[in-house]
């Protein structure tokens, strides 16, 4: 009896992963939904940003310096701007001074930043927690990325939307 249900979990576990590389493998793009208006205000002594100038295709990288996710993948944000990908920041839940510091201390990957107003904007972006990265071309979104970008994130999911928006 044991020994048939650890083989139905292994049997389980392998449909998972044969589906999950499937997925991986071949992701069908998801529709592209339209950019929200952002209320955002300055964040002094950075370059601001208004989303509707913005040309060609960019990523959005919602975060706060209270965040622990964020602190790790900001190394992956600073190697992405060094590959002359246009990163544009929104900061949330954060007081100004903090997020100064938490770009002066770990660097500053995002041509522009700005930062969230009474939470309107996540709320409108539909983000429940940082970070979350968007791929953004003419005003539409088209993909999301819930959680720290890594390696397996960037060449799974970010890179091929990435791909995808520049063709489309």
């Amino acid at each position: 009896m044991r020994g048939a249900r650890f083989i139905a979990w292994l049997a389980v576990l392998g449909l998972v992963s044969v589906l999950g590389w499937r997925y991986l493998a071949d992701p069908a793009p998801a529709p592209t939904e339209p950019l929200p208006g952002l209320e955002m205000a300055s964040l002094e002594g950075r370059a601001e940003f208004d989303p509707n100038a913005i040309e060609g295709v960019w990523l959005l990288n919602v975060w706060g310096s209270w965040c622990a996710p964020c602190h790790a993948e900001h190394p992956v944000l600073m190697a992405l701007r060094s590959e002359g990908i246009a990163i544009y920041g929104l900061n949330w839940r954060d007081t100004p001074e903090d997020a100064r510091q938490f770009l002066d201390d770990l660097g500053n990957p995002f041509i522009g930043v700005m930062q969230d107003v009474d939470n309107a904007s996540v709320t409108a972006l539909g983000i429940s927690g940082a970070p979350e990265t968007l791929v953004i071309r003419d005003g539409e979104i088209h993909a999301r990325w819930p959680g720290p970008l890594t390696a397996d994130a960037l060449r799974n999911a970010i890179y091929p939307a990435l791909e995808r928006a520049s063709r489309d």
